[in-house]
């Protein structure tokens, strides 16, 4: 129970920190996209943040992770102390998400989109994170079937 409920806390904070910028990531340049796009993710006109924006969790290397889309905002979290914010968005055709981390960390700088539907979304990081897998968390519950044994030990 403990650990359902560092995560919903975990996902509570983001969303009140994802909105926040330093003004000096590279990722400030990502072109604006509307937030109320449909989550159609076959091509055509859907606006990247829009099919992004949410709260997804996912569980890499036992620690909890929560990526927060708010328009072309984006944070994460992780147990363990990452913090992480800055843009998320379409260029040149692909869905990107660019971070910049508060302790350094250049494993999930930078992140490509690789699948998205309703309740999944899948992301390359070009650092050494490589893959995660995350799953949406719907009217501030957490999704169910997430793995919590030895979360963050």
């Amino acid at each position: 129970m403990r650990v359902v409920a560092a995560a919903a806390t975990l996902a509570g904070a983001l969303a009140l920190t994802a909105c926040s910028s330093d003004g000096g990531s590279e990722g400030d340049a990502a072109p604006s996209a509307s937030a109320s796009a449909s989550a159609d993710t076959g091509g055509g006109s859907a606006s990247a943040a829009g099919a992004l924006e949410g709260s997804w969790l996912a569980t890499t290397d036992g620690k909890a992770v929560a990526l927060v889309v708010t328009g072309k905002q984006a944070g994460l979290f992780a147990t363990g102390g990452t913090v992480c914010s800055g843009t998320a968005g379409e260029e040149g055709g692909m869905r990107m998400i660019r971070l910049k981390c508060t302790d350094g960390s250049k494993d999930r700088a930078t992140g490509m989109v690789e699948s998205l539907d309703k309740t999944s979304l899948k992301v390359t990081w070009e650092g050494g994170m490589g893959a995660e897998t995350y799953t949406k968390a719907e009217g501030g519950k957490l999704p169910t079937g997430l793995p919590t044994a030895n979360l963050g030990s």
